[in-house]
């Protein structure tokens, strides 16, 4: 093995000691053995640092940072202390297959742009159903953008991408860091902003290689709903975005986090910023109404059923 790695792999992580020795065990039990693994924790945390001491493998590193300063942060400060070629980023209440690395390294390998990020499927698992995500992979020529938000169907979008799934150059989590600050869509903000830059592209190993652990009873980031600061970050970078994509976001995810508010006036705000701004099509209008009229529970048995009706017929027609 090479004094220097070949990938770091970046766990950010705060007062979840059994959780991050689980993400730091399925990344040092990878296939792919030339690796380091960067912790940070994110301000002083005695359990964390005694839990990750037990593990005593050499290419752990565990970077405590003075004070909170949120996962950006964090992902950041692994990223700056990372040797390896590429980085990795894992979130610590998520789970690596052990071929994860190995087959991105390969799809790497055989890319032919300079600073490719490579992605994975993976399995998001609730407590209701285990799903294969992305449903699909990008087509040729297909803006990011709308890959990754314009919806075929009401109750889920087929493009996704997740930070636990990404390893890209560590030249580029340098030129293109984390936005500290931003509490949801992280991940769309980064891969958005990475894309825009020269010799870049995002390709996909077409396997689930991550398991994504979405515990409905846990607080987790992803689950917070601060709309008017999604809304502000949105009108702030609507060059990221197609109109197509512009109208997609606001009257999918934003309408989803406002629509808790049942505050019509919102519901109003949201269909005039979609059109003024973005192209809106049926299917927009569509998700933005059925968001509102039914409650998150009815909206994700019904999500449930279609994705499990779609799994099965993808089985039986393979």
């Amino acid at each position: 093995m090479s004094s220097e790695p070949d990938v770091s792999v970046v766990i950010p992580t705060c007062n979840r000691p059994e959780l991050a020795a689980r993400a730091v065990r399925s990344a040092l039990g990878q296939t792919h053995q030339n690796l380091e693994v960067i912790v940070v924790v994110d301000g002083p945390d005695e359990a964390t640092a005694a839990a990750l001491g037990a593990i005593g493998d050499p290419r752990l590193s565990v970077i405590v940072l003075p004070e909170r300063g949120k996962a950006p942060n964090a992902r950041n400060t692994g990223a700056r202390a990372a040797r390896g070629r590429w980085t990795a980023m894992l979130d610590d209440d998520d789970e690596w297959l052990p071929t994860k690395i190995e087959r991105q390294l390969e799809l790497a390998a055989a890319a032919t742009v300079e600073s490719p990020v490579i992605a994975c499927q993976m399995i998001s698992r609730t407590p209701r159903a285990d799903t294969v995500m992305p449903r699909r992979l990008p087509e040729p020529g297909e803006p990011i953008s709308e890959y990754l938000l314009v919806r075929r169907g009401l109750f889920y979008g087929d493009g996704f991408v997740q930070t636990s799934c990404i390893m890209a150059p560590t030249a580029l989590w340098h030129k293109v860091p984390f936005t500290v600050g931003l509490r949801r869509a992280q991940e769309l903000d980064w891969t958005l902003r990475a894309m825009r830059e020269p010799g870049t592209a995002l390709l996909y190993v077409p396997e689930p290689l991550v398991l994504w652990h979405q515990d409905e009873n846990r607080d987790r980031i992803s689950l917070e709903n601060p709309w008017r600061e999604q809304l502000e970050w949105l009108r702030g970078n609507r060059e990221l975005f197609t109109p197509r994509a512009y109208a997609a976001f606001t009257l999918s995810v934003l309408s989803s986090m406002a629509a808790p508010t049942r505050d019509a006036k919102l519901f109003r705000e949201l269909l005039a910023e979609a059109r003024e701004h973005g192209d809106p099509a049926a299917v927009d209008y569509l998700t933005h109404m059925q968001i509102w009229a039914l409650p998150p529970s009815v909206r994700h048995r019904l999500r449930d059923a279609v994705v499990s009706r779609g799994n099965k017929n993808s089985d039986n027609a393979g």
